[in-house]
């Protein structure tokens, strides 16, 4: 099984077991242990992978790692877990600090089980960095964080390297964060930048207001822009191959299908919602048969690109996001807060696909 089949094998699985986890301890064997063993690292070896590694700082003795990987008997990559319902940036990694100065370890992770930080030491030797460098989180996959995942498996792990890409992960993190930021919120410094470049007036507070609306709405144009354009490449690719690429790129031509001309445009949260949708109905179906036709008020996504096998419709065009399924006779229509929603309704989904698969006679419901 490659690296990412794992990762999306554990992210499926989540849903389904945090019911079940309690507490602390559960959190680390449920969750943290498998994570490291889908590294590569046997979890069972204590020459690889100690659990309670002894820190012992200063006064402070008894000190413990809740795990630490080893290589050549030394460790290399700390973990401090806590209760999968923590939220790390609340969470004082005092703890964590105090283990990497201690020890021969060049990184460390604080994880909640379902989120992971990677720390190390680029602002001062030594000294974990208040940020972290990397972030992972099991449930919103994303291939490029897989990747760079990949270079702490027990198969790719080469310290040097990761440190060498360590600072642009960190500040690309940071700058896409803050881009990320003025995309919502612009920040008078930023508008009047931009605006100085186009407007020759004089900067009112009616003219800086009305740059301000300007400046979140080609941020947003920006961006429907260049996912259209890689949808249109993509397209062109499985035409000039032959068709060899279809199964998957259908599923994301919507964007630039016949439709497209009314002023349908598939942005970036009706993408991460469909690749959502197919990562929990691998389980179920391979996901070259998961489909998706964007619509002026919805998403839909299909079965085997078959109208009468609905699966869902997101409906992620207002301020309040609502989910349709279809596993019942009609179709079922439910608010959710954001993307990470959709898991609540895993089992649904793949009861819908075990429906259609299991009754030629599928009920004539319409994604149209």
């Amino acid at each position: 099984m490659d690296f990412i089949d794992k990762i999306r094998e554990l992210s499926a699985r989540i849903p389904k077991q945090l019911d079940n986890i309690q507490t602390e301890e559960a959190t680390k064997h449920a969750l943290v242990m498998p994570f490291i063993s889908a590294l590569g690292y046997n979890v069972f070896d204590p020459t690889e992978v100690t659990p309670e590694l002894c820190a012992d700082v200063g006064v402070k003795k008894g000190e413990k790692v809740d795990y630490a990987i080893l290589r050549d008997g030394k460790p290399v990559l700390l973990f401090e877990c806590k209760h999968h319902a923590a939220d790390l940036s609340k969470v004082h990694a005092s703890q964590l600090y105090r283990y990497f100065s201690v020890t021969e370890a060049r990184f460390s992770v604080l994880t909640n089980g379902i989120v992971y930080w990677f720390y190390t030491d680029l602002e001062a030797p030594n000294k974990m960095d208040e940020k972290p460098f990397f972030e992972f989180n099991l449930i919103e996959i994303k291939e490029n964080a897989v990747e760079e995942l990949k270079k702490f498996s027990k198969s790719s792990f080469d310290l040097d390297f990761i440190l060498t890409t360590a600072a642009e992960l960190k500040y690309t993190r940071e700058i896409k964060r803050l881009l990320l930021e003025q995309m919502h919120e612009p920040t008078d410094e930023f508008v009047r930048f931009f605006a100085s470049k186009v407007y020759g007036g004089r900067m009112t507070q009616a003219v800086r207001d009305q740059f301000i609306q300007l400046t979140k709405q080609a941020f947003k144009h920006l961006l429907n822009d260049q996912i259209n354009e890689r949808l249109k490449s993509a397209l062109a690719s499985d035409t000039a191959t032959g068709g060899t690429m279809a199964a998957e790129t259908q599923p994301t031509t919507a964007s630039v299908s016949p439709e497209a001309s009314s002023g349908i445009e598939t942005n970036e949260e009706e993408l991460e919602g469909y690749h959502v949708v197919r990562a929990i109905l691998r389980e179920v179906t391979t996901p070259k048969r998961v489909v998706m036709r964007d619509k002026q008020s919805y998403c839909g996504i299909l079965l085997d690109d078959n109208n009468r096998k609905p699966l869902c419709r997101l409906h992620f065009n207002s301020a309040q996001k609502y989910l349709s399924l279809f596993d019942t006779e009609k179709e079922d229509k439910f608010p959710i807060e954001g993307i990470d929603d959709l898991y609540k309704y895993a089992e649904r989904l793949k009861a819908t696909v075990t429906k259609y698969d299991s009754n030629k006679n599928t009920p004539k419901l319409s994604a149209e």
